[in-house]
């Protein structure tokens, strides 16, 4: 049994999904994305791991609007596994209270899994002290996974050497078209930035992305990332893959 596993040797994955923010540029209330939580969720609870969702300030999550299934717009209508999980008691109170990252040791866990939404871009691309956390899990051996706009802290966080965490890895995470076809849909600029702009900009890195929005994911060493939300089961079977059940 690794020092990570339970008392009875099952796998630990630590979810980390983003705090409720307030977009700069559209002024909207900003949280996770639905279906980038509860799909890979399900892939660990599938696979027989313990599962905690916390976040970097603790307390009550918050969904972004066109990520829930039940949203006016439609945008998310398939969704029937966020659905399900949101009309839970049980699994909505999972998002509810989260613990903080400032409370937990990322070493006692196999693997994290920071999830997406537009939260990320405003609330985790400066947050040094969750960059200190996906860096300090990475450097203990675990498993670091990341997808969809979660993937903002990879172009910031730093390794012990000073070194971007990235630095000679291939990575992904959401791409230029997709956030052109995202403004298009709602009329208007969204992102405060483009995570594929920024990260073509790093020396010694290697950002890829797939065809828009379809699933895609990849795994280079201990970091595992996931292009846009089709991708958060791609990442966590990566995740699985790596851990075994």
């Amino acid at each position: 049994m690794s020092a990570a596993t339970d008392v009875h040797g099952n796998k630990k994955v630590l979810m980390i999904a983003a705090s409720p923010g307030v977009s700069p540029v559209t002024g909207w209330p900003v949280g996770f994305w639905w279906a980038e939580l509860t799909h890979p969720w399900w892939t660990f609870a599938e696979a027989g791991y313990r599962v905690e969702i916390a976040s970097p300030a603790g307390g009550d999550l918050v969904a972004d609007g066109f990520s829930d299934p039940e949203d006016a717009s439609g945008y998310s209508a398939y969704d029937l596994i966020s659905l399900g999980f949101k009309k839970s008691a049980t699994h909505a109170a999972l998002l509810q209270g989260t613990k903080s990252i400032a409370q937990l040791d990322p070493s006692e866990w196999d693997a994290i899994f920071v999830v997406g939404g537009q939260s990320p871009m405003v609330t985790m691309i400066d947050d040094t002290a969750l960059h200190a956390f996906v860096a300090r899990a990475y450097e203990a051996g675990r498993i670091v996974a990341i997808v969809c706009h979660g993937t903002c802290i990879l172009l910031k966080t730093r390794l012990s050497t000073g070194d971007l965490l990235v630095r000679g890895k291939t990575w992904t995470g959401f791409a230029n078209s997709e956030e052109a076809y995202a403004d298009a849909w709602v009329g208007r600029r969204i992102q405060p930035f483009w995570i594929e702009d920024e990260a073509r900009k790093l020396p010694d890195t290697n950002f890829v992305v797939h065809g828009m929005f379809k699933p895609f994911a990849i795994r280079d060493g201990n970091l595992i990332t996931g292009q846009q939300q089709f991708s958060g089961r791609a990442a966590a079977d990566l995740v699985v893959q790596a851990l075994g059940r």
